[in-house]
């Protein structure tokens, strides 16, 4: 956790920008810490005949890749070769990177961590409107919500600059419903917290929607012209009585009915939902269901009210629209939809015929990792997999099954520690590119720093292993203007259409809304006032039903775990676990439980927990406190090694999204040690 502190570089906000308005979180204003640090990679690694990592020069590691690539494909084929992204990646360098899969190594197994985060809300997003933007309205539109409900997000620490326009909202005489299994700072802040059981989203917004029926608070004018479907929803909540919902809930009766007549009873009310109802094995339903709600209350596409979905990656919205996931191409194309393949095949100047289909999902790609599953080679470009993987612990022996893992990084961690050859890359401040934040707003990223000498660019290897693999011509860019020039043109015409953006347009608006398909449109800050994006105009309701997680507290398990994040590290850590002032804050996980269970487990707060599922266990400092459930047991994800939660998640898919289900899973105490206790 070594830090240079020689470094010169300073972080602020710019204050006359209208989402953030200057405010940072603690991890934006200590990053800068990053770009000086004494842990920082300067020249490509390669793994020696002894099992180590040792300096190497550029066109030996970019020979050793591309001839590892060569040989798996002569002797495998193509889809023995998987590509792993990040919702951290430019659009640039998301888009590239996914060209590169097809073009370049001709496999369909290109996928991202985004779908570890958004994938579930982008499935529903499709389903009902026919297209997904996290929020279809801008950020600032919360603040005039006379109403909120927030469903498993707890912005005060994963999102902090975002709170600015709660607190407006509750300054304007706005209330706010906060739905979460803990009594997070985020619900604190709530006019009503309900505690609901983890895994039981789906039941309590069929619930409020079956109350919203009994005391006619919907909205029968605004179905019967702007939506279809009305009517399955209508039999499938029949069931979901109050009794009923608070069982499976444990949120009151009370409680519920308060929820809908505040959302009914005024003309502007947002639902917005978080990772919690998301990262499940039925996540998509759980959002078409909260999306239901809205629906049938007539909230969706009027002003300072309606449906999203609070993002979570830095470009988790443009990195989920470009080509990273298995089943898109750029512009929100479907690679299984053939005139969306001719559309870019006819960018790229190749046939169609020659682009692969759809290949494995996230999880499913790193779980087919080895010979026994067939991909023998991966390159991951800016993500953690050893620790943001659910069931880590199966997910880091396929990564050391590998013929071939290529990683590019800025710094060591604990999937590089298995990779074959590891490039130097850079870092946010030294490269510019286009981000889409959540409000769907294209920004830019300018060049801040000078990187060390010896670091290249993601789009550098790219072009360089392109080049070894005979396929050059198609990535000769040398800067990320030049790859947003063919962006554009890729993404003309798709539902996510940047073609009228440009780098230009970006800093003289504060950024431009997507779609933008011309260079005098104005972009779209505001979707659905109008119509949808289905071919009728019309949103689609869907007939969802309550099912069990994929797995559930028995007598062997007793208890649910859940997972999040706390507001001083990032994803798994990786970078944030090497700033000092991180650390400081937060130098360890530790597993929340309540004190009637602590009680009964003989804990206390700083005892060592040993928790246990069906797929590892790994070790906690409890932390005792009445502000998680106490059937739950809370733990964050951000470290590795013994104290990864990620080797006790489930790694049960969402049958839409392939969503792993990262926030239910069946887990016991094994053991309990004194506090400070060191476990052999």
């Amino acid at each position: 956790m070594s830090e240079d502190a020689s470094a010169a570089w300073e972080v602020a906000g710019d204050s006359q920008f209208p989402v953030n308005n200057g405010q940072l979180c603690i991890k934006g204003w200590t990053s800068a810490s990053l770009l000086g640090h004494a842990e920082r990679l300067t020249t490509p690694l390669l793994r020696t005949t002894t099992g180590t990592l040792a300096p190497a020069g550029w066109d030996e590691a970019l020979d050793f890749v591309a001839d590892g690539f060569r040989r798996i494909k002569e002797t495998h084929g193509p889809q023995a070769i998987g590509l792993f992204g990040s919702g951290a990646l430019s659009n640039e360098k998301a888009y590239l990177l996914g060209k590169f899969a097809r073009l370049a190594v001709g496999t369909p197994h290109m996928d991202y961590n985004g779908r570890y985060c958004m994938s579930s809300a982008a499935g529903a997003g499709n389903k009902a409107f026919g297209i997904d933007r996290g929020l279809p309205f801008p950020v600032s539109d919360i603040a005039e919500a006379e109403v909120i409900l927030l469903v498993g997000a707890n912005t005060a620490d994963t999102l902090p600059p975002i709170m600015q326009w709660f607190d407006r909202q509750k300054a304007n005489g706005g209330r706010l419903i906060v739905a979460d299994p803990r009594r997070t700072a985020t619900a604190r802040t709530a006019d009503l917290h309900l505690s609901l059981v983890p895994g039981s989203d789906l039941a309590l917004a069929n619930g409020l929607l079956f109350i919203a029926i009994e005391e006619r608070l919907i909205n029968e004018p605004y179905i019967a012209a702007r939506t279809v479907g009305f009517e399955s929803v209508r039999r499938a909540v029949l069931t979901y009585d109050p009794p009923t919902v608070e069982r499976l809930t444990g949120v009151s009766e009370a409680s519920l009915r308060k929820t809908v007549r505040w959302l009914a009873s005024v003309d502007s009310a947002m639902i917005l939902s978080g990772r919690g109802p998301e990262q499940q094995s039925k996540g998509v339903d759980s959002v078409l269901a909260f999306i239901n709600l809205a629906l049938a209350l007539g909230k969706v596409g009027k002003p300072a009210s309606g449906f999203g979905t609070l993002t979570g990656q830095g470009n988790g919205q443009g990195g989920r629209e470009h080509g990273q996931k298995a089943d898109q191409l750029p512009g929100y194309r479907l690679i299984e939809v053939d005139a969306h393949r001719e559309a870019v095949a006819k960018v790229w100047g190749v046939d169609p015929a020659t682009l692969p289909r759809k290949g494995k999902s996230a999880y499913e790609l790193l779980d087919s990792l080895g010979p026994d599953g067939g991909i023998r080679g991966l390159m991951v470009m800016g993500s953690n997999v050893a620790v943001a993987s659910p069931n880590a612990g199966h997910i880091i022996n396929r990564l050391k099954s590998l013929e071939l893992l290529a990683v590019c990084d800025s710094f060591l961690n604990e999937t590089s520690a298995n990779a074959h050859v590891v490039f130097p890359v850079y870092q946010w401040a030294e490269e510019e590119g286009t981000m889409t934040n959540l409000e769907g707003r294209v920004i830019r990223r300018r060049v801040a720093a000078e990187a060390p000498f010896g670091v290249r660019g993601d789009i550098d290897v790219l072009r360089g292993l392109a080049e070894r693999l005979g396929c050059g011509e198609k990535f000769a860019f040398y800067s990320p203007r030049e790859v947003f020039d063919e962006f554009r043109r890729a993404t003309a015409g798709g539902v996510a259409d940047y073609s009228g953006i440009s780098y230009d347009r970006i800093d003289a608006e504060e950024g431009v809304f997507w779609p933008c398909p011309s260079e005098d449109h104005p972009g779209t800050p505001r979707l659905f006032a109008e119509r949808f994006g289905h071919p009728d105009g019309k949103a689609k309701f869907h007939a969802v039903e309550h099912r069990a997680a994929g797995e559930e507290p028995d007598a062997e398990y007793p208890l649910y775990l859940t997972t999040g994040r706390y507001k001083e590290h990032y994803n798994s850590g990786a970078q944030t676990r090497m700033v000092g002032t991180l650390t400081n804050a937060q130098p360890q996980p530790r597993a929340q439980l309540h004190p009637h269970l602590a009680a009964r487990l003989g804990a206390e707060s700083g005892s060592i927990l040993v928790l246990e599922t069906r797929r590892g266990r790994a070790e906690f400092a409890a932390d005792v406190t009445h502000d998680v459930r106490a059937d739950t047991i809370f733990v964050p994800f951000h470290w590795g090694g013994k104290s990864a939660v990620n080797m006790l998640t489930n790694p049960a898919l969402d049958p839409t999204s392939r969503m792993p289900e990262f926030k239910v899973a069946a887990v016991r105490v094994a053991a309990v040690y004194p506090p400070k206790e060191v476990i052999a």
